[in-house]
């Protein structure tokens, strides 16, 4: 099935509608050869690598992730960061203290931070206990002026994926715009929603290169969604968004997949590892399911334990102040040795 009354240009901005984008220098004129000179975008013209503007449109990366996720290019959005690719989403189609949007507590905390950034009322509804998405309140908290909603999968920092039925169920009766944030869809046995987007015109799938591939430091956030989205959120995208030097690293990244997912695998295994040994920590009273690269545990007191293992130079995130999280401690997984300090430091705690 898909979204039987889905309307996009209903949930555009009006002044995003009417909006005549910027052109850029590079935009214009885009067929390079080694001989021309180039005297249109105002560049210093002494060669050190990174005088000149970068691609607009990052094409060359995008065409090698059109490939990988199989997704067509005119699909696909580069942001500095996921952070800008969910901004970019608020400002195309929220409009300022009118408009609303749905996140699901506890996730990710961006999503509110963006909501009250951009003047949007944030509709919380809690998980359930089991961490997963409550449709029917979910769609009862939904309006008119609803449109977004934000769903994390695997979830951050509950470390679970979200049950496709009731996403399906969500895409076909949401009516406005439905993202699932995959953060951590590499650390999943689940299929990535982009399989679906040519069933679902209201679905957006972001995903980024700082967790599986390693890149957190270069800032590179993806966005996969209808053509006729990406369209839109290019309108209002800054010209050159994603830098040279991000772009050259992500795609040396994105083609070196095979020792990519040697790491994933690596990631997968101390994963499983760490959690067992979780398991045996007397303080620990449960240690949740993992599609991530984290692992969230409850212990007899969060504030004590994650003052202790800062003592012992071993640093984690307390949890605890997010709903359904009382007492928790949420571990990135590291490499073979952090993880084994980390064991050492909780069999002293002990």
């Amino acid at each position: 099935m898909t979204a039987p009354t889905f309307n996009l240009e209903r949930l555009i901005r009006a002044n995003v509608a009417q909006l005549k984008p910027y052109s850029s220098a590079r935009d214009e004129f885009k067929d390079f050869h080694e001989d021309m000179v180039f005297l249109d975008a105002n560049e210093n013209p002494f060669e050190n690598g990174v005088n000149r503007y970068p691609d607009p449109q990052q094409l060359t990366l995008k065409q090698h992730l059109s490939s990988l996720k199989r997704v067509p290019v005119d699909q696909i959005l580069l942001g500095n960061g996921s952070d800008e690719v969910l901004d970019l989403l608020f400002r195309a189609f929220c409009e300022p203290k009118q408009d609303n949007v749905i996140t699901l507590p506890p996730t990710y905390g961006m999503y509110g931070v963006l909501a009250a950034t951009n003047d949007i009322a944030n509709r919380e509804v809690l998980l359930s206990e089991d961490f997963q998405p409550q449709v029917a309140k979910i769609l009862d908290q939904a309006d008119h002026q609803t449109k977004i909603l934000f769903l994390c999968s695997p979830n951050n920092p509950t470390a679970n994926s979200f049950k496709a039925e009731a996403i399906e169920v969500l895409l076909q009766n949401f009516k406005g715009l439905v993202v699932v944030d995959e953060a951590y869809i590499d650390f999943s046995p689940e299929e990535s929603w982009t399989t679906k987007l040519q069933q679902y015109p209201n679905l957006v799938v972001t995903q980024t290169l700082s967790k599986a591939y390693g890149l957190a430091g270069i800032r590179l956030g993806i966005c996969y969604a209808s053509a006729a989205i990406i369209s839109i959120l290019n309108k209002i995208k800054p010209p050159y968004n994603v830098n040279e030097l991000t772009q050259k690293r992500a795609l040396e990244r994105v083609l070196d997949d095979k020792k990519v997912q040697g790491e994933i695998n690596t990631i997968l295994k101390e994963r499983d590892a760490l959690s067992k040994v979780l398991l045996q920590v007397n303080f620990v009273e449960k240690v949740y399911p993992s599609e991530a690269n984290f692992i969230l545990a409850k212990v007899d007191d969060a504030n004590k334990r994650y003052d202790q293992l800062i003592k012992k130079g071993i640093v984690v995130r307390n949890r605890s102040s997010q709903a359904l999280c009382e007492n928790t401690l949420r571990f990135t997984v590291g490499t073979t040795t952090e993880n084994e300090k980390l064991i050492t430091a909780l069999k002293e705690l002990v």
